[in-house]
Parts: C-alpha cells; structure tokens; sequence
C-alpha cells in the first residue's frame, strides 16, 4: 500500500458528470480486492457536513453511505467497510485536529476527502492547499490510498461565492496533480448539473451549499467511479427503508408515542393508530397550520418540532398556505421537513402527506406544484402518502391506516 506511482491521468464522462482519475498502484489494488471479496477494505470519508450525516439528507445517510450501499449491490461479494468521519463547520485545519482519532485509528486502506465549503468561508486559499497536502501525507504514511475529492458546486451566497469555490475546487486540482492521488472531481460534475439541467440541481440541493440525498448519490456516484474505475449511475427511486423504525420499535414495546401531526390527521391518526397496533399508547399532540402561509410555517417548524421531541410528525400542509414564487415552494417544503428532523441523525420519524389525499385533485394552477411535492421528498429520504392514482377514492384516515399496515411489515 505505500508503494505508489502515479497512473495515467484520465477524464472520464459519467452521464452529465466529469470525474478526473489518476488510477495509482494502490488504487488498482484496492478495486482489485474489492471485486473479488478476498479481504475486507476499510474506507474512511473524512471531511465536513456535506460528509457527515444531517438533517439535510434525512439524517439517516449521506455520500459514505450510500457509497456503502453502491458496492454491495455493484459487487455482492466485497466487504467493504465504510466509516464516515464528517463533521459540521469542519475545515481543513480541524481535520488535521482529528486526523489520527477520526481517520487514522480505523486502519484505512483508502480515505476520501471531501473539504472546502467551510475553508472558503474562512477565506485563505494557501493554508488550504497546504492542509490538503499534509492530509494526504498523513494518510499516505499510514498506508491507505486518498482519492481528494474536489467540494461540491454551490449557489452564490456571500460567505462562499460561486467563483471562489471555484478556485478552492481548483486549488485541490492541483495538489491532486502534485502528489500524484486520485482525484473525484465532485464539484466539476454538480456545477455541470446546475448549468446542464438547472431544475434538476435545484431539487438536488437542500440549501445554497449543502446536497440533498439526491445531490449524495450524485457526489457517491462520482467516488464509485473512480474507485470502480467505470461510468457509474445509482437510482433516485429506490423506496424509503423502515420509514417508521422509531415508532414501531415503541409500538412493539407497548411504549408510550408521541405524535405531532398537523390537521386533519391531527383529529383521527390515534385512532388509526390503535386499529392498526391494539393497546397502542398514544399522546396527540395538534400541530395548527389555520392562516399560515409556507414560509410562516417553515419558521414555525424551526422553533416547535425540536422541542417537542415526538416519535412521529406527520406533515399536511394545505395547498391554501401559499408561496410567492417557485422557488419559495421549493424551499419551503424541504424546510418544513427538514426542520421536523432532528439536527444530526434522525431520532424520530417524519411522515410527509401529499395534499392530494385531504383535498383531491389539483386545479391546472396547482399541478406543478403537486408534482414538485412527489419529487422533492424521496430526495429528502422522507416517505411521502399520496394516492394510489386518480381513481382512488378512499376518505384520509383509511389512506393512512393502509399505509401504517403496509409499513408495519417493511
């Protein structure tokens, strides 16, 4: 492992993606041992929020692992272990803080680094290239591999302009290219996606900086690649695993819940709740949205939820609480559920209810954003209730009582 060459530089178009890979001994091995499950292969993902898993994914998962999942199903028979070493705020200076306890200890034969976001923020692009550099040394003299990962393409913000992360982006290009390690260029192949496809990477991004599960399997798919060293392409519409884990871990215990469930779900999901799990003890807990408009009730989310800390919430915003423009819709729904969330990983469960199932069919006006609805939460790997189709007829509390029996047996 710490007999190094450096390979031969390509450029490998993956759909709308670019991934630069230079392809090391090292690197030849590790995919080598991964194919054929000969050993185990320890990854450590080592970088900031984008790395690590929060609210803006879902808080279940982020990049690292849905790599994870990426090789088991590429490559049924690999054991490959990945550890995700993301932290908040992290720069470049905080990793080499952590390196050895986060990184090092796990005995790494290949380690992914993922930042940037924060160092722009902080604004010397030098000290950056330099922490690179003594990152990978670090790595490096361990005995694991590195694949630097460029940080992802961002919306214009002052803490972190467009054209500065561009430059940082640039600058690990570079230290890339002096030391000879592989590069995943995740930020050449986002900004693509925003320039290609502007929709696509709006509902692929939580907020101006951080991705959304959608964005993760964008960023995993770019990794993969160079790891595997082929074009990879990981679905968007896998189902949502064990959507009531917490719940139904209490359920079945007989534990008291706590649900906080916006009307009119409000009014009979402890009923239905009971039909559906006898002896249930459950303590409802309204959820008013009468004269709020999206933004109103996003802020609301942000100070009620956290508190209260449920087991389950269940969120119906009607179409009468309006947003002024597209845009506003589109934040607004990620942020009245991302705000139900806890911070880091998840700690409760958070349904999401299309407005289809209380008030029908949408009006022409409406049908835009009833479909962003559709696209916006599977990116949030939240479960969304919604009707079977246009001919299903059935009252609200009979559309959640089937789909609690459904989950039930997930």
């Amino acid at each position: 492992m710490s007999s190094l060459r450096l390979g031969f530089l390509s450029l490998l178009f993956l759909g709308r993606f670019v991934v630069d890979a230079a392809d090391t001994s090292a690197l030849l091995r590790i995919r080598e041992v991964i194919r054929s499950g000969e050993n185990e292969v320890r990854v450590v993902c080592f970088g900031d929020s984008v790395t690590g898993v929060y609210y803006h994914t879902g808080g279940r998962s982020a990049y690292p692992e849905v790599i994870h999942d990426a090789f088991k199903n590429r490559h049924p028979e690999s054991r490959v272990k990945v550890i995700n070493a993301g932290k908040s705020g992290h720069t470049t200076t905080n990793g080499l803080g952590r390196i050895q306890q986060d990184v090092l200890v796990h005995k790494p034969h290949l380690v992914t680094v993922m930042f940037g976001l924060n160092d722009v923020a902080k604004g010397n692009i030098d000290l950056y290239r330099k922490n690179l550099i003594e990152i990978v040394t670090k790595c490096r003299a361990a005995g694991a591999e590195v694949i630097l990962c460029t940080p992802n393409a961002v919306s214009e913000t002052p803490d972190r302009p467009a054209a500065k992360v561009a430059a940082f982006a640039e600058a690990a290009r570079d230290v890339s290219g002096q030391l000879s390690v592989p590069l995943a260029d995740a930020h050449a192949s986002l900004g693509d996606l925003r320039e290609s496809t502007p929709k696509t990477w709006r509902l692929s991004m939580s907020d101006e900086i951080h991705p959304n599960l959608r964005g993760h399997r964008r960023l995993a798919e770019v990794i993969v690649g160079v790891i595997d060293g082929e074009a990879v392409a990981l679905p968007d519409d896998r189902p949502v695993p064990a959507p009531l884990s917490f719940t139904q871990a209490k359920l079945q215990k007989l534990l008291p819940v706590k649900v906080l469930a916006m009307p009119p779900f409000d009014g009979f999901a402890t009923e239905v709740i009971t039909t559906v799990h006898p002896g249930a003890n459950v303590t409802m807990m309204p959820w008013p949205t009468e004269s709020m408009n999206r933004h109103t009730l996003m802020k609301d989310a942000a100070h009620r939820v956290r508190t209260l800390t449920p087991d389950l919430v269940i969120i119906a915003v009607p179409r009468a609480a309006v947003a002024k423009d597209t845009e506003e819709f589109i934040r607004t729904q990620m942020w009245i559920a991302a705000n139900s969330l806890s911070r880091g990983h998840r700690e409760w469960d958070v349904l999401v209810v299309h407005p289809e199932v209380i008030e029908g069919p949408p009006t022409a006006a409406e049908k835009e954003y009833d479909q962003l609805i559709r696209e916006i939460v599977p990116a949030q790997d939240l479960p969304l209730i919604d009707r079977l189709d246009q001919h299903d007829q059935r009252e609200p509390a009979n559309v959640l009582r089937e789909w609690l029996a459904g989950a039930a047996t997930l």
